[in-house]
């Protein structure tokens, strides 16, 4: 049986009041006093990406304002719906794959080398994590660089995908078009009903980019992978997430439950914030290098014996 390692904190759960943002100030020296004690899971959301050029879904400029994503039930069960949604995501790709890590995404890596950070769970699908060097980041809603044939399981680069669709359709333009944190971006109607999609090279099947789609659920293996991540803590770490979804929210009412302390750094209040000792609202690249800079390179990750 797993344990999590002994923490010092009162005895029990006592009720916390929901986190209202404290001075900038304030909230980061209560977060670095987390950090400082090390082994603290990080909990990531679109937020940590916008300064890479990707918008979020529910931010002041979400992109949950402007379009619906595509639903599983929809890709599924509808040619059309797989159409539309290849077509502008071939698009859109192009976008993700340019993207570049920002300093938020190198400081929680410089957080993790240096031991502070014992675990990065991310409901990013861009691969921002593993790109800045986080390269054991849990993708718990799946990678965009990733394809997956929902008839038989085999699993191909995007780039290969990429390519094949530019072959089979040309270049395709969206001039001005922005780019959603899903992949996707507007595209003219014309240009979506002649789209062609290409099937599996293995069986001919249907492809679908390896990640959790609106409606669909999170594999449970990954899931209770996650909660050991945080069920081995010693704080909980939840970056740019307004964290609507149960999909990450479901750990932060786990750690609060364990009496965990948990910290939110993100513009605007959450569905969290019930739960977390203090909430910070400062854009994360500047929070994030100000923390690592402050706590220095430290002992390194702990090694499992």
């Amino acid at each position: 049986m797993r344990t999590r390692p002994m923490v010092d904190r009162p005895l029990g759960s006592p009720t916390v009041a929901p986190a209202a943002a404290v001075p900038p100030a304030e909230g980061l020296a209560r977060i670095r006093d987390l950090l400082a004690r090390g082994g603290v899971a990080v909990l990531s959301g679109a937020g940590l990406s916008t300064e890479s050029g990707i918008p979020d879904y529910r931010g002041a400029t979400g992109s949950l304002r402007r379009h619906t994503p595509m639903t599983y039930q929809e890709f599924v069960a509808d040619e059309t719906g797989r159409r539309r949604y290849w077509a502008r995501s071939h698009v859109g790709w192009r976008t993700i794959a340019r993207a570049q890590p920002n300093s938020g995404h190198r400081a929680v890596q410089a957080l993790r080398a240096s031991g502070r950070v014992g675990a990065v769970i991310t409901q990013n699908v861009d691969g921002l994590h593993h790109a800045a060097g986080t390269t054991d980041a849990v993708e718990l809603h799946g990678g965009l660089d990733r394809v997956i044939c929902l008839d038989c399981g085999t699993l191909s680069p995007r780039e290969e995908l990429d390519q094949r669709l530019h072959a089979a359709n040309g270049r395709l333009e969206a001039a001005g078009a922005q780019v959603n944190p899903d992949g996707d971006v507007e595209l003219a109607p014309e240009l979506v009903d002649a789209f062609q999609v290409v099937p599996c090279l293995a069986c001919g099947g249907v492809l679908k980019p390896d990640v959790v789609f609106f409606g669909e659920n999170v594999p449970r293996a990954r899931v209770d992978h996650c909660y050991d991540l945080v069920d081995t803590a010693n704080a909980l770490l939840v970056l740019g997430s307004s964290l609507t979804v149960m999909s990450g929210l479901r750990f932060v009412r786990r750690a609060a439950k364990a009496g965990l302390p948990v910290a939110i750094v993100n513009h605007g209040p959450t569905r969290g914030d019930e739960h977390a000792a203090v909430r910070v609202d400062l854009p994360l690249g500047e929070a994030l290098t100000t923390l690592a800079q402050d706590l220095g390179p430290g002992p390194g990750p702990t090694l499992p014996d």
